[in-house]
């Protein structure tokens, strides 16, 4: 015996819509392929085709992208250190640097030595030669006399040798402070300055001081060393540095 509904003699319940679907009107059959529970769930977005180019995620704030150039920031002629405007200096131009402040420190006091170191030989040579003519036969104090002549003049010519070698060289010497003076406060000497070029430190690209400039001076004994290899070593260096450069930390770059 059933009762209600005729259709459903074992009197079975039917089935329920699932918590909070939407009620579906008596006699309307339910939707296919809905979903079961809660709020309705939008579409998934389309899956790229296997293969194609993934976007690379983002987080926090975009990447800046990369200022061109190579090496590190603050390495000596590259971009991005603090007084740098240009590359490395070749060694031909330091070269040229070089035998243009010899020129102005070293040939002059040169000249003047080989100049005054003739004329002190021609006298001395001449004071040298002792004139006895004028004295009568076996007059010994006549010649006495000459000979003491003669080697006062020689000596008076000596003394004056030394002082004129003494002042070329205090010439030389304060030529080269001066130079040393240049390079330090403004990372220039003349001869640098003729090849557009400019000592400065290797970490911050500026002049490195008076004292520091003739601490390197000293140090390029190193250079000295081994037949001047040290001089030569900028040509196939990395930083176009010489020993007594790395000891310093110093550059040579071009400033034009």
């Amino acid at each position: 015996m059933s009762f209600g509904d005729p259709n459903n003699p074992y009197g079975q319940q039917p089935p329920q819509a699932p918590y909070g679907a939407p009620q579906q009107p008596p006699g309307v059959p339910p939707q296919g392929g809905q979903p079961g529970y809660g709020y309705p769930q939008q579409p998934a977005p389309p899956q790229q085709p296997y293969g194609a180019p993934q976007q690379p995620a983002q987080y926090g704030y975009p990447q800046q992208q990369a200022a061109p150039g190579y090496g590190y920031p603050g390495q000596p002629g590259m971009p991005g250190m603090p007084g740098a405007p240009g590359a490395l200096a070749s060694w031909g131009a330091r070269v040229g640097g070089f035998f243009i402040d010899y020129l102005i420190v070293g040939l002059l006091p040169s000249i003047m030595l080989i100049v005054g170191g003739i004329s002190a030989s021609a006298a001395s040579a001449s004071a040298t030669d002792v004139d006895t003519s004028n004295c009568p036969q076996g007059d010994y104090q006549c010649i006495t006399d000459a000979y003491d002549k003669a080697r006062d003049s020689a000596t008076g010519i000596a003394g004056g040798l030394l002082i004129f070698i003494v002042l070329v060289s205090v010439l030389g010497f304060g030529l080269m402070l001066w130079l040393l003076y240049k390079e330090g406060t403004t990372g220039q000497t003349p001869g640098k300055k003729a090849m557009g070029i400019r000592l400065v430190r290797e970490d911050t690209g500026q002049p490195i001081g008076f004292g520091m400039a003739l601490v390197r001076r000293i140090a390029h004994g190193l250079d000295s060393a081994a037949c001047g290899i040290g001089f030569l070593w900028p040509a196939w260096d990395e930083k176009r540095q010489t020993f007594a450069d790395k000891v310093m930390s110093t550059v040579v770059i071009r400033s034009q």
